[in-house]
This record gives C-alpha cells, sequence and structure tokens, in this order.
C-alpha cells in the first residue's frame, strides 16, 4: 500500500495544522463516544447505581492508563524528530522499540488493573451499594488494558508522521461496533455493567488491530516489521526520557483528580451520578484541545527537526489561538445548556441538580485548561518534556489536592470540590504564559540536539 508523505514541514500553517488536526478531532469524538456510549447505556437500561458505578471507575482508569500514554507521547516526539530530519533508520528503531516497549507496558498494565481494582476502588470511598458493579465494569474494561496501550503507540506512530486520517477512520470502524455490543449485551440481553466493559474492550482490541496491519503493509519509511520488533537500547532511552516526565505528569494528576472523586463520592450516589454524567460530557469539551495539543506537538516536533524555527513560532500562535478560542466557545454552550445534557444520562432531579452545579462551576474557564494543554504539548515536541510534568504536579495535584484537603473542611459542599480545577488551572496558565514568554525554548532545543 503505497503512502503520502504527511510532512507538517512545508505548505501553509494554518492549513497543514488544520487539515492534521480536524481527523483528531473527529478522532477523538468517537473515542469519546466509548464510554459516554456506556455510561447512556447502564444509566438508561439499568439504573443510577449502575451509571455511578461506571462514574465511578472513570478516573482510576484514567490514573492506570494515562502513564503508559505518557510514554507514547515520548515515542511520539522522538518519530516526528527524526521523520521531519528525514532520518528514517532512526526513526525506524524508534517506532519498534515502541512497539515492544507497549507490548510489555501492556501486559503489566492488564495484570496490575486486573489484581488491584478492589483495593483502590475501596481507597476511593466508593459506597458499598454500588462497589460490586464498580469492580466488575473496572475488571473487565482492563482485561483489554493491552490493546488500549497498543493502539496509543500505533496511533502515536501515525500522528509523529502527520497521518491522521487513518486513527480516525479505525475509530469510527470500532465505535459503532462499541455501541452495537453494548445494545445487544445491555439493552437486548440484559447483561450487567460487565458487559458494557467487555463491548468496549472487544472494540478497542479490533481499533488497535486495524492499527497494526495498516502499519505492517503501508509503502512509506515508518512501515513495520514484526522480525524488528525489540526494544534497541538508544532508542529506549530517548523514548524513557521523553516520555516518562508526561507519564508521571498524567498519573500523578491522575491520582488527585481520584481525590477529587473520593470527595464527590461522599455525597453520595445522587452527585457520583450527577458529576459522572458531567465527565462524560467534559471529554467531548476537551476535544479541541486535544486535537490541537496534539496537533502543535507533531507540528513543533516536525519544523524544529527540519530546522524552521520561525515557521514553529508561527504555527504556535495559530493552534493556541484557535484551541483556546474554540474550548471557550464549547464551554459557553455548556453552561447554557447544562439541565438538557445532564438529563442525558439521568432522570433522577437530584442526580442532575449535582451534575449541573459541577459543570456551571467548572466550564467558563476551559479556555485555561486550553492554554495549559496547548503550551505543554509545545513543550513536548520541542523535547522540554520536564517542564510541564513539574508544572502541573505542582498545580495541578499538589495544589489541587491541599486545596480539597483543607477547602472541603471548611464548606461542605459540592462546588467547593468544583473549584479545584478552576483555580488549579489558572494557576498554571499563569506560570504557562510567564515560562514561554520568558524561555529561549527554541534554542534550547538546539542544543539538546548538538549534545544527542
Amino acid at each position: 500500500m503505497h503512502a503520502k508523505q504527511h510532512s507538517l514541514t512545508e505548505g501553509s500553517i494554518w492549513k497543514s495544522m488544520l487539515l492534521f488536526a480536524l481527523p483528531v478531532f473527529l478522532g477523538n469524538i468517537f473515542q469519546q463516544l466509548y464510554n459516554t456510549f456506556d455510561a447512556w447505556c447502564v444509566g438508561n437500561y439499568i439504573g443510577d447505581d449502575a451509571l455511578a458505578a461506571v462514574s465511578s471507575s472513570g478516573s482510576l482508569i484514567f490514573m492506570m492508563v494515562s502513564f503508559f500514554n505518557g510514554l507514547a507521547m515520548g515515542a511520539g516526539v522522538i518519530i516526528a524528530k527524526t521523520f521531519g530530519a528525514k532520518q528514517y533508520d532512526s526513526m525506524s528503531r524508534a517506532i519498534h522499540t515502541a512497539i515492544g516497549f507497549g507490548l510489555i507496558t501492556g501486559v503489566i498494565l492488564t495484570l496490575s488493573g486486573v489484581a488491584l481494582t478492589p483495593v483502590i476502588l475501596r481507597w476511593m470511598g466508593t459506597p458499598e451499594e454500588v462497589l460490586p458493579q464498580s469492580i466488575d465494569y473496572f475488571r473487565y474494561y482492563f482485561l483489554g488494558a493491552i490493546f488500549i496501550v497498543m493502539y496509543n503507540i500505533f496511533v502515536g506512530i501515525l500522528h509523529a508522521v502527520g497521518d491522521s486520517k487513518h486513527p480516525l477512520y479505525y475509530l469510527i470502524f470500532s465505535t459503532f461496533l462499541n455501541i452495537g455490543l453494548d445494545m445487544v449485551f445491555v439493552a437486548v440481553l440484559g447483561f450487567g455493567v460487565g458487559a458494557a466493559a467487555i463491548a468496549t474492550t472487544i472494540s478497542q482490541g479490533f481499533s488497535a488491530l486495524l492499527c497494526f496491519l495498516h502499519l505492517l503493509r503501508v509503502d512509506a519509511p515508518y512501515r513495520i516489521s514484526i522480525k524488528k520488533i525489540r526494544c534497541h537500547k538508544g532508542s529506549l532511552l530517548d523514548i524513557i526520557r521523553y516520555g516518562v516526565p508526561s507519564g508521571i505528569q498524567n498519573s500523578v494528576i491522575s491520582i488527585a483528580n481520584v481525590v477529587v472523586q473520593a470527595n464527590i463520592n461522599s455525597f453520595g450516589k445522587a452527585a457520583m451520578a450527577g458529576c459522572g454524567s458531567y465527565s462524560k460530557l467534559e471529554g467531548f469539551a476537551f476535544l479541541p484541545v486535544t486535537c490541537f495539543m496534539q496537533a502543535l506537538s507533531t507540528f513543533v516536533g516536525q519544523n524544529l527537526g527540519a530546522g524552521h524555527h520561525q515557521r514553529v513560532k508561527k504555527g504556535v500562535a495559530f493552534g493556541v489561538i484557535c484551541s483556546c478560542v474554540t474550548a471557550e466557545a464549547i464551554g459557553i454552550l455548556s453552561y447554557l445548556f447544562a439541565p438538557q445534557l445532564i438529563g442525558l444520562f439521568s432522570e433522577t432531579a437530584e442526580a442532575i441538580d449535582f451534575g449541573v452545579r459541577h459543570m456551571r462551576t467548572i466550564c467558563l474557564f476551559y479556555f485555561l485548561l486550553s492554554f495549559s494543554h496547548c503550551i505543554a504539548g509545545v513543550m513536548r515536541g520541542a523535547g522540554k518534556a520536564t517542564v510541564p510534568m513539574f508544572i502541573m504536579l505542582a498545580c495541578w495535584c499538589l495544589i489541587r489536592v491541599s486545596y480539597i484537603t483543607v477547602a472541603v473542611k471548611i464548606v461542605n459542599e459540592l462546588t467547593t470540590v468544583s473549584w479545584a480545577y478552576p483555580i488549579s488551572w489558572s494557576l498554571s496558565s499563569i506560570i504557562f504564559l510567564i515560562y514561554f514568554l520568558k524561555a529561549d525554548w527554541i534554542h534550547s532545543f538546539d542544543r539538546t540536539q548538538a549534545k544527542a
């Protein structure tokens, strides 16, 4: 299969970035439909207890998966740099190392996720009435954790070389497969919440397989060979150097969000169901943030690899502005239509009230979340992954947890918990802005390259 080159180092900046970002955006929509449809299906066909069970697992799932996704980001930085510099031998070693490393870590994540489920859910304070269903959902979900890891590795490879279309095609197929299986397992056959997780696992397995088959057959320098899959020491060290900071950042922030979820759980299952419904909607609201962050990382990595510094600066300005404006527009719409949106998942008045209050406290600050994530993506693309790690650890973990610990004891209300997000986003945005304006990050990238 012949493949066109997907370089972002030539042509119109806005056009090349948008053509890359749009399929990522659409792909993320379908990715978000996985868990969202699970929540909708169990909430409407099983009940609020089942919805609370699925919702209580969200932070825990993200915590377990996010570290390994950070490693995939590290691989993407290396691949994008070598692709932009046309160093195809180095790129091939990085690709095959990433796949080998992904297989190892995927097995570790699967085993640890299944084994640690009851302990962590109890630590989070999951109410006893929903605990059995939460354990079922979480354990079945993590039986497919290796598919999640490998899918992210494969998509990271394709995104790094500028191909955002093929992952979109495969996600569309697997999303409709997931919806069909959810309806059969839950709505028709009447199985429990574990069946919804099984449907997701099967669908994710297919999406990973389709990406793998494409990379085996593509006629391009990034084509993979099963015989070459191994961990090359130099490439592995580079992936760890760039990926571990992102992985630590993601997983520790997730731990902070688990603390937030534990506080939400203390308000009862109605709060869990309402805030869980918001978290599904929030996933859609964050899609412009995610797609522009990924586009910026790839754009910066490829163009710095090719030595196009001025193009990088113009591309960063365009990407950050587009992301922030789009995110805030979604935040305003979310505020206006909060009751109707939360009502899609639950008909219980108390759950809807909790969800609406939570959403309206947070959603008008989406532009700050967007700015922080975009600058973090730029720094990762420039090989400066430790910078966003320290900033986000300080603001989104230490300060967020400290605020929750103190504030909830003073004002024991759900909105007190909700304010943890706007406060931490504001602080990180201020620090990122100061660093970005003062630091000579482009030339620090050149110095890093010279040492390599």
